[in-house]
């Protein structure tokens, strides 16, 4: 199988999609906007060692690399309250490995398929494990959602739970955990970030972990994290059931979960996108983000958030 086999084989697997004028074979795809909308776009890589395990017993499995591949990109869409269309795909490859691509595309062409997401290009060459994505995705005009617009007096709220990412991964749980599945196979908030866009005056999703990013949001200004009001999955609940270990986790990062500020005077739904929505905290005028016990008192910490060159 050479570089031609496998572009081939990943267009034979990939169905024409809404708005592709030009897809797979050319240069460069040519995608048709829908009329009032503006394009969202992000990219990002996975990097074999660094974002997934693979090597030993409970490595991920080609399958899970996918989804994880399209899942990162997809989550970001979500946090900015966009609805996917379109993505690219460029791998780089140690060997031109059929089994291997068609376990990676099983898991990256369902959760595109799951949100309307076409694959309509990209890049394959020879090189050490390294997947990256460009996601495109389209908002209404103007109605975008950003990371900015921290004030003092805003609740913060999430979606889903949180830590079950970072405890599939200390743990090592083998496939069909659902730990793992957090870990591996996030689901993205489109839903969800399709719902809170309109009612959050800012939004985010966490993968950094918890504190970095919600520093990001609320920059010089404060906020007060009530742990003992994280969202906790019962798997976590079980796998952890040191309260101090598992807040730990759960500021681990990996969840791809939304992170909203929300207006005080706003009606706060219990769910958004069929996803259960918890509130946390405040944003303060403090200078500082301070969790909180069941007493209210301060807890160290010690969890900035994620830093790839850390």
């Amino acid at each position: 199988m050479n570089e031609f086999d496998l572009i081939a084989e990943i267009k034979a697997r990939t169905p024409a999609g809404s708005g592709v004028v030009l897809g797979i074979a050319d240069d460069a795809a040519v995608l048709q906007p829908t009329a009032g909308m503006q394009l969202v776009a992000t990219t990002d890589n996975l990097v074999a060692g660094r974002h997934f395990i693979d090597s030993g017993e409970n490595r991920a499995t080609t399958e899970e690399i996918g989804h994880l591949a399209l899942a990162v990109n997809l989550s970001d869409l979500a946090a900015m309250g966009a609805t996917p269309r379109w993505c690219l795909l460029t791998l780089t490859l140690p060997e031109a490995d059929s089994s291997w691509l068609r376990g990676f595309l099983d898991g990256f062409l369902a959760l595109a398929a799951e949100h309307g997401c076409s694959l309509v290009g990209g890049n394959v060459t020879r090189g050490p494990l390294n997947i990256g994505v460009t996601a495109l995705g389209e908002v209404p005009s103007g109605q975008y959602a950003t990371r900015e617009g921290a004030s003092v007096g805003q609740r913060i709220v999430v979606t889903g739970t949180l830590g079950d990412a970072a405890a599939g991964l200390k743990l090592e749980k083998p496939p069909g955990d659902p730990l793992r599945k957090r870990l591996l196979k996030p689901a993205p908030r489109i839903a969800a970030g399709l719902e809170l866009a309109g009612m959050a005056d800012a939004m985010i999703d966490i993968s950094d972990g918890l504190l970095g990013d919600l520093a990001h949001m609320v920059g010089k200004l404060g906020a007060e994290i009530r742990c003992d009001q994280l969202p906790t999955s019962i798997a976590l609940a079980e796998a952890s059931p040191d309260r101090r270990e598992r807040c730990s986790l759960q500021f681990a990062g990996g969840d791809y979960e939304l992170l909203a500020l929300v207006a005080e005077g706003t009606e706060l739904p219990d769910s958004a996108g069929g996803v259960r929505l918890t509130e946390i905290g405040r944003v303060t005028d403090s200078g500082r983000i301070v969790c909180l016990d069941a007493g209210g008192r301060p807890l160290e910490t010690n969890e900035s958030g994620w830093d790839h060159f850390r």
